[in-house]
């Protein structure tokens, strides 16, 4: 049984019996839980029944598109979420991140594969290692914890995808100081990620925008051309 599963119940969306049933049968033997449901509708039925600790869903459902669960999910929810599809374009997957997705595998694509991505996933948001997480970061009205996984702005939280929190407490860590495109992208993703840089400037992007941050007159959020990024210092930023 692997340690990171705990009993961890999955919902795992997916209407294809060869896919699903194989990905459900590796699922339990690594200790994890599965529901499985092959359609939109009975994805939000369950989503809405049991509070879940992952998910895992294909975008093409024969009622719809599986992007509108991701969305109706990501509206009260951070639960950890992975896309599965055969579209494997630059855009969709840009598509997917924005929704909230942490991943998104396209098929085929083996259990092992995917198995990989979920501990990646669950070793960041559960990491306790002295090189773990820290306590608060105050940078004018926002406020970053790495021990609660909670981010803020005016004493409000910031809805966050796992991805997205993980960037900005990267970020925060060096806060001042530019930290490299490549050193985001290996710390924040891990070596089973294969897409292109793009993903860093989407969740970016994302992350400007759920804190209100005008990439032309950052307060925060700060873009070094040819470099990386940089967060604005605690002593920058005026609350």
């Amino acid at each position: 049984m692997d340690d990171l599963a705990q009993a961890m119940h999955v919902l795992l969306v997916e209407d294809e019996a060869s896919v699903a049933e194989p990905l459900a049968q590796a699922l339990r033997r690594h200790g994890f839980v599965p529901t499985v449901v092959s359609t939109v509708a009975g994805a939000l039925q369950a989503a809405g029944r049991q509070e879940f600790d992952f998910v895992i869903l294909d975008l093409t459902l024969p009622d719809g598109d599986g992007r509108d669960v991701c969305r109706e999910i990501r509206r009260d929810s951070r639960v950890p979420l992975i896309m599965l599809t055969a579209r494997g374009t630059e855009l969709d997957k840009i598509v997917g991140l924005e929704l909230g997705a942490d991943d998104y595998v396209v098929k085929p694509f083996s259990s092992a594969e995917l198995l990989a991505r979920m501990r990646a996933i669950l070793r960041r948001a559960t990491d306790t290692s002295d090189d773990g997480p820290r306590g608060p970061v105050q940078i004018g009205d926002l406020e970053v914890d790495e021990r609660s996984r909670c981010a803020s702005l005016n004493g409000s939280p910031i809805a966050l995808t796992l991805k997205e929190f993980d960037l900005l407490a990267r970020l925060a860590r060096e806060a001042g100081s530019v930290v490299r495109r490549e050193d985001l992208m290996s710390d924040v993703w891990d070596e089973n990620w294969f897409g292109s840089m793009k993903t860093l400037d989407v969740h970016i992007s994302t992350l400007r925008r759920k804190m209100g941050d005008d990439p032309s007159q950052s307060r925060y959020l700060h873009t070094v051309r040819g470099i990386g990024f940089r967060l604005a210092a605690p002593d920058e930023v005026v609350s």
